[in-house]
Protein backbone atom coordinates (compact mmCIF):
# COMPACT_ATOMS: atom_id res chain seq x y z
CA UNK A 1 0.00 0.00 0.00
CA UNK A 2 1.06 3.32 -0.86
CA UNK A 3 0.70 6.02 1.40
CA UNK A 4 0.73 9.85 -0.01
CA UNK A 5 3.36 11.49 1.08
CA UNK A 6 5.23 14.90 1.78
CA UNK A 7 8.65 16.38 1.05
CA UNK A 8 10.01 19.16 3.15
CA UNK A 9 13.25 20.63 3.07
CA UNK A 10 15.22 23.54 5.00
CA UNK A 11 17.92 25.08 3.01
CA UNK A 12 20.16 27.53 4.86
CA UNK A 13 23.40 28.85 5.67
CA UNK A 14 24.61 25.56 6.97
CA UNK A 15 23.69 23.29 4.69
CA UNK A 16 19.87 21.12 4.07
CA UNK A 17 17.23 19.15 6.26
CA UNK A 18 15.46 17.12 5.13
CA UNK A 19 12.09 15.23 6.11
CA UNK A 20 9.18 13.16 4.05
CA UNK A 21 5.82 12.03 6.17
CA UNK A 22 2.72 11.49 5.73
CA UNK A 23 0.19 13.81 4.21
CA UNK A 24 -2.58 13.45 6.62
CA UNK A 25 -0.13 12.90 10.06
CA UNK A 26 1.58 10.27 11.52
CA UNK A 27 4.65 9.11 10.98
CA UNK A 28 7.83 10.76 9.74
CA UNK A 29 11.21 9.75 8.33
CA UNK A 30 14.03 12.37 9.26
CA UNK A 31 15.37 15.12 9.75
CA UNK A 32 18.45 14.41 7.12
CA UNK A 33 20.79 17.32 7.23
CA UNK A 34 23.82 17.95 4.99
CA UNK A 35 26.62 20.41 5.79
CA UNK A 36 26.98 21.77 2.94
CA UNK A 37 25.53 25.13 1.76
CA UNK A 38 24.04 25.35 -1.46
CA UNK A 39 26.25 27.16 -4.01
CA UNK A 40 25.27 30.35 -5.44
CA UNK A 41 25.90 31.75 -9.14
CA UNK A 42 25.36 34.07 -11.54
CA UNK A 43 21.80 33.19 -11.59
CA UNK A 44 21.27 32.42 -7.64
CA UNK A 45 20.63 29.38 -5.94
CA UNK A 46 22.08 26.64 -8.00
CA UNK A 47 19.22 24.11 -8.55
CA UNK A 48 21.64 21.71 -10.16
CA UNK A 49 23.95 21.54 -6.81
CA UNK A 50 20.24 21.80 -4.84
CA UNK A 51 19.40 18.49 -5.84
CA UNK A 52 22.86 16.79 -5.94
CA UNK A 53 22.52 17.16 -2.44
CA UNK A 54 19.08 16.14 -2.11
CA UNK A 55 18.61 12.99 -4.28
CA UNK A 56 20.66 10.93 -1.72
CA UNK A 57 18.90 12.35 1.17
CA UNK A 58 15.72 11.79 -0.30
CA UNK A 59 16.38 8.30 -1.14
CA UNK A 60 18.14 7.56 2.29
CA UNK A 61 14.98 8.58 3.82
CA UNK A 62 12.58 6.78 1.64
CA UNK A 63 14.45 3.59 2.38
CA UNK A 64 14.97 4.24 5.88
CA UNK A 65 11.08 4.56 5.80
CA UNK A 66 10.46 1.68 3.97
CA UNK A 67 12.42 -0.53 6.65
CA UNK A 68 10.96 0.97 9.86
CA UNK A 69 7.70 -0.34 9.52
CA UNK A 70 6.51 -3.22 12.60
CA UNK A 71 5.88 -6.53 11.23
CA UNK A 72 2.67 -6.60 12.36
CA UNK A 73 0.89 -4.28 9.23
CA UNK A 74 -0.14 -6.92 6.83
CA UNK A 75 0.70 -4.18 4.03
CA UNK A 76 3.38 -1.71 4.92
CA UNK A 77 2.61 1.69 3.84
CA UNK A 78 5.65 3.19 1.84
CA UNK A 79 6.36 7.08 1.33
CA UNK A 80 7.20 6.59 -1.90
CA UNK A 81 4.57 8.76 -3.34
CA UNK A 82 5.84 12.22 -2.75
CA UNK A 83 3.42 14.55 -4.31
CA UNK A 84 3.30 17.29 -2.52
CA UNK A 85 6.87 19.58 -1.50
CA UNK A 86 7.84 22.01 -0.07
CA UNK A 87 11.27 24.33 -0.16
CA UNK A 88 12.23 26.85 2.20
CA UNK A 89 15.64 28.36 0.78
CA UNK A 90 17.17 30.86 2.04
CA UNK A 91 17.79 33.50 -0.55
CA UNK A 92 14.48 32.68 -1.99
CA UNK A 93 13.80 36.17 -2.38
CA UNK A 94 16.57 37.61 -3.97
CA UNK A 95 18.53 34.57 -5.66
CA UNK A 96 15.62 32.56 -6.73
CA UNK A 97 15.07 32.90 -10.31
CA UNK A 98 17.05 29.74 -11.52
CA UNK A 99 15.44 27.26 -8.53
CA UNK A 100 11.97 28.79 -9.32
CA UNK A 101 12.66 28.24 -13.05
CA UNK A 102 14.42 24.47 -12.52
CA UNK A 103 13.89 23.17 -9.18
CA UNK A 104 9.80 21.85 -10.01
CA UNK A 105 10.41 19.93 -12.96
CA UNK A 106 13.60 18.39 -11.33
CA UNK A 107 11.32 17.31 -8.31
CA UNK A 108 8.80 15.81 -10.58
CA UNK A 109 11.46 13.97 -12.85
CA UNK A 110 12.93 12.58 -9.83
CA UNK A 111 10.64 11.95 -7.17
CA UNK A 112 6.76 12.45 -8.92
CA UNK A 113 6.20 15.54 -7.20
CA UNK A 114 2.93 16.52 -8.56
CA UNK A 115 2.71 20.46 -6.06
CA UNK A 116 5.95 22.32 -5.04
CA UNK A 117 5.85 25.12 -2.83
CA UNK A 118 8.85 27.11 -3.45
CA UNK A 119 9.13 29.49 0.04
CA UNK A 120 11.72 32.06 1.48
CA UNK A 121 13.30 30.46 4.57
CA UNK A 122 11.66 33.30 6.55
CA UNK A 123 8.06 31.83 5.60
CA UNK A 124 9.10 28.36 7.10
CA UNK A 125 10.59 30.30 10.09
CA UNK A 126 7.06 32.38 10.13
CA UNK A 127 5.34 29.17 10.13
CA UNK A 128 7.04 26.68 12.14
CA UNK A 129 6.71 29.48 14.96
CA UNK A 130 3.76 31.29 14.97
CA UNK A 131 1.26 28.93 12.08
CA UNK A 132 -0.91 31.38 10.37
CA UNK A 133 -1.42 33.63 13.59
CA UNK A 134 -0.91 37.45 12.84
CA UNK A 135 2.45 38.91 14.16
CA UNK A 136 5.97 38.91 13.00
CA UNK A 137 8.90 36.70 13.46
CA UNK A 138 12.86 37.01 13.87
CA UNK A 139 14.29 34.34 12.56
CA UNK A 140 18.03 34.79 13.50
CA UNK A 141 20.71 31.67 12.63
CA UNK A 142 23.63 32.70 10.60
CA UNK A 143 22.01 35.80 9.08
CA UNK A 144 18.87 37.35 10.07
CA UNK A 145 15.47 38.15 8.78
CA UNK A 146 12.05 39.42 10.04
CA UNK A 147 8.78 38.40 8.42
CA UNK A 148 5.51 39.70 9.36
CA UNK A 149 1.53 38.72 8.20
CA UNK A 150 -1.78 40.05 8.91
CA UNK A 151 -2.35 37.14 6.66
CA UNK A 152 -3.37 39.64 3.41
CA UNK A 153 0.30 40.19 2.69
CA UNK A 154 3.83 39.90 3.63
CA UNK A 155 6.01 42.34 5.07
CA UNK A 156 9.76 41.17 5.28
CA UNK A 157 12.46 43.46 6.88
CA UNK A 158 16.80 42.72 6.31
CA UNK A 159 18.11 39.23 4.85
CA UNK A 160 20.28 41.03 2.39
CA UNK A 161 22.62 38.58 3.00
CA UNK A 162 27.00 38.81 5.41
CA UNK A 163 27.58 42.01 3.31
CA UNK A 164 24.43 44.33 2.94
CA UNK A 165 22.75 43.39 5.81
CA UNK A 166 21.77 40.39 8.34
CA UNK A 167 22.35 43.18 10.69
CA UNK A 168 22.10 41.38 14.55
CA UNK A 169 22.41 38.38 13.17
CA UNK A 170 25.61 35.23 13.98
CA UNK A 171 27.62 36.24 10.91
CA UNK A 172 27.53 40.29 11.74
CA UNK A 173 28.02 39.51 15.97
CA UNK A 174 31.00 37.40 14.85
CA UNK A 175 32.28 39.78 12.31
CA UNK A 176 32.00 42.64 15.40
CA UNK A 177 33.68 40.03 17.66
CA UNK A 178 36.71 39.63 15.04
CA UNK A 179 36.86 43.20 14.24
CA UNK A 180 37.25 44.09 18.18
CA UNK A 181 40.00 41.12 18.56
CA UNK A 182 41.60 42.83 15.90
CA UNK A 183 41.56 46.13 17.62
CA UNK A 184 43.34 44.84 20.38
CA UNK A 185 45.81 43.07 18.59
CA UNK A 186 46.79 46.03 16.67
CA UNK A 187 46.14 48.18 20.12
CA UNK A 188 43.48 50.58 18.82
CA UNK A 189 40.51 52.27 20.43
CA UNK A 190 37.54 49.76 20.57
CA UNK A 191 39.13 46.65 21.36
CA UNK A 192 38.27 43.86 23.55
CA UNK A 193 41.65 41.73 24.89
CA UNK A 194 38.97 38.96 25.89
CA UNK A 195 37.81 38.24 22.46
CA UNK A 196 41.55 38.66 21.02
CA UNK A 197 41.76 35.77 23.54
CA UNK A 198 38.80 33.44 22.37
CA UNK A 199 39.80 34.20 18.74
CA UNK A 200 43.80 33.40 19.05
CA UNK A 201 42.13 30.29 20.44
CA UNK A 202 39.64 29.61 17.56
CA UNK A 203 41.65 30.56 14.44
CA UNK A 204 45.22 30.77 15.52
CA UNK A 205 47.58 33.57 15.00
CA UNK A 206 45.73 36.73 13.95
CA UNK A 207 48.40 37.41 11.05
CA UNK A 208 46.85 34.61 9.06
CA UNK A 209 42.89 35.67 9.76
CA UNK A 210 42.24 37.43 6.49
CA UNK A 211 43.32 34.23 4.90
CA UNK A 212 41.58 31.56 6.93
CA UNK A 213 38.06 33.30 6.39
CA UNK A 214 37.98 35.48 2.48
CA UNK A 215 38.85 32.63 0.47
CA UNK A 216 36.11 30.80 2.46
CA UNK A 217 32.75 29.99 0.18
CA UNK A 218 31.43 29.60 3.72
CA UNK A 219 32.46 32.94 5.14
CA UNK A 220 29.23 33.86 6.62
CA UNK A 221 29.11 30.48 8.31
CA UNK A 222 32.61 31.17 9.58
CA UNK A 223 32.10 34.58 10.90
CA UNK A 224 28.98 33.24 12.90
CA UNK A 225 31.18 30.40 14.35
CA UNK A 226 32.56 32.95 16.53
CA UNK A 227 29.57 34.51 17.91
CA UNK A 228 29.24 32.09 20.65
CA UNK A 229 32.63 33.29 22.26
CA UNK A 230 30.82 37.13 22.15
CA UNK A 231 28.15 35.69 24.14
CA UNK A 232 30.74 33.52 26.23
CA UNK A 233 32.71 37.25 26.60
CA UNK A 234 29.77 39.48 27.56
CA UNK A 235 29.12 38.54 31.24
CA UNK A 236 32.93 40.16 31.86
CA UNK A 237 33.68 42.56 28.68
CA UNK A 238 31.99 45.70 28.11
CA UNK A 239 32.72 45.60 24.17
CA UNK A 240 31.17 42.06 24.15
CA UNK A 241 27.81 43.02 25.49
CA UNK A 242 27.75 46.26 23.55
CA UNK A 243 27.93 44.35 20.25
CA UNK A 244 25.30 42.40 21.56
CA UNK A 245 22.88 45.21 22.55
CA UNK A 246 23.70 46.37 19.03
CA UNK A 247 22.46 43.07 17.97
CA UNK A 248 19.24 43.47 19.60
CA UNK A 249 18.94 46.89 18.66
CA UNK A 250 18.70 45.77 15.02
CA UNK A 251 16.82 42.77 15.18
CA UNK A 252 14.17 45.27 17.35
CA UNK A 253 13.94 47.72 14.50
CA UNK A 254 13.49 44.79 12.02
CA UNK A 255 10.45 43.66 13.82
CA UNK A 256 9.42 46.25 14.17
CA UNK A 257 8.81 47.33 10.36
CA UNK A 258 7.08 44.63 9.98
CA UNK A 259 4.82 43.59 12.28
CA UNK A 260 1.31 44.71 12.19
CA UNK A 261 0.04 47.84 13.42
CA UNK A 262 -2.91 46.85 14.71
CA UNK A 263 -4.86 44.01 16.65
CA UNK A 264 -2.44 42.23 19.18
CA UNK A 265 -0.12 40.57 16.75
CA UNK A 266 2.21 37.78 17.98
CA UNK A 267 6.12 37.94 17.97
CA UNK A 268 8.29 35.33 17.97
CA UNK A 269 12.26 34.40 17.98
CA UNK A 270 13.55 31.52 15.89
CA UNK A 271 16.72 29.96 15.03
CA UNK A 272 19.97 29.26 16.67
CA UNK A 273 21.46 32.41 17.67
CA UNK A 274 18.79 32.50 20.38
CA UNK A 275 21.21 29.70 21.69
CA UNK A 276 23.41 32.45 23.28
CA UNK A 277 20.73 33.07 26.06
CA UNK A 278 20.69 35.72 28.43
CA UNK A 279 23.15 38.27 27.09
CA UNK A 280 21.30 38.59 23.98
CA UNK A 281 17.85 37.74 25.01
CA UNK A 282 17.61 40.18 27.97
CA UNK A 283 18.28 43.54 25.94
CA UNK A 284 16.49 42.48 22.78
CA UNK A 285 13.39 41.56 24.89
CA UNK A 286 13.57 45.60 26.35
CA UNK A 287 14.17 46.90 22.80
CA UNK A 288 11.45 44.46 21.90
CA UNK A 289 8.98 46.18 24.23
CA UNK A 290 9.98 50.04 23.90
CA UNK A 291 9.40 49.18 20.24
CA UNK A 292 6.24 47.14 20.06
CA UNK A 293 4.24 47.97 22.62
CA UNK A 294 1.31 46.27 21.30
CA UNK A 295 2.41 42.85 20.58
CA UNK A 296 2.66 39.89 22.52
CA UNK A 297 6.17 37.74 22.57
CA UNK A 298 5.45 34.18 22.48
CA UNK A 299 7.82 31.06 22.54
CA UNK A 300 8.01 29.98 19.06
CA UNK A 301 5.89 26.83 18.35
CA UNK A 302 8.58 24.81 16.35
CA UNK A 303 11.48 25.40 13.74
CA UNK A 304 11.95 26.31 10.06
CA UNK A 305 11.72 22.81 9.57
CA UNK A 306 8.68 22.06 11.00
CA UNK A 307 7.01 25.53 9.16
CA UNK A 308 7.96 23.64 6.06
CA UNK A 309 6.08 20.30 7.38
CA UNK A 310 3.00 22.33 8.24
CA UNK A 311 3.26 23.81 4.87
CA UNK A 312 2.95 20.95 2.88
CA UNK A 313 0.61 19.18 5.31
CA UNK A 314 -2.06 21.92 4.90
CA UNK A 315 -1.48 22.27 0.76
CA UNK A 316 -1.70 18.87 0.55
CA UNK A 317 -5.09 18.92 2.46
CA UNK A 318 -6.31 21.94 0.61
CA UNK A 319 -6.14 24.62 3.57
CA UNK A 320 -2.57 26.83 3.26
CA UNK A 321 -4.05 30.10 4.49
CA UNK A 322 -0.68 31.65 4.58
CA UNK A 323 -0.84 34.42 2.03
CA UNK A 324 0.76 33.62 -1.79
CA UNK A 325 3.37 35.77 -3.14
CA UNK A 326 5.56 36.10 -6.06
CA UNK A 327 8.77 36.05 -4.50
CA UNK A 328 7.81 34.69 -0.43
CA UNK A 329 5.70 32.16 -1.08
CA UNK A 330 4.71 30.75 -4.67
CA UNK A 331 2.42 27.40 -5.21
CA UNK A 332 3.38 25.70 -8.65
CA UNK A 333 2.25 22.68 -10.56
CA UNK A 334 5.32 20.79 -12.57
CA UNK A 335 4.73 20.86 -16.10
CA UNK A 336 6.42 18.13 -17.33
CA UNK A 337 9.14 15.12 -16.66
CA UNK A 338 12.15 14.08 -18.20
CA UNK A 339 15.32 12.91 -17.28
CA UNK A 340 17.01 12.65 -13.93
CA UNK A 341 19.64 15.38 -12.48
Amino acid sequence: MTVQGFLAVDSGGSGLRVVIGEVGGGRTSGPLASREPVRTDARGIDAGHFMEQLVPMVRALTKSSETSETSEASEPAELSDLGTAVIGAAGLATLGDGLREELPAALAREFGVRTVALAADAVTAYAGALGTRPGAVVAAGTGLIAIGTDLVGWRRADGWGHLLGDCGGGAWIGRAGLEAALRAYDGRDGGSAALLTCAEEQFGAMAGLPGKVYPRPDRPAVLAAFAPRVGECAPDDPVAVGILRAAARHMAESAAAVCPATGEPQVALTGGLFKLGEPLLVPLHEELAKRLPHARLVAAEGNPLDGAVRIARDLAAGALALPDDELMLTVVAPKGRGDHF
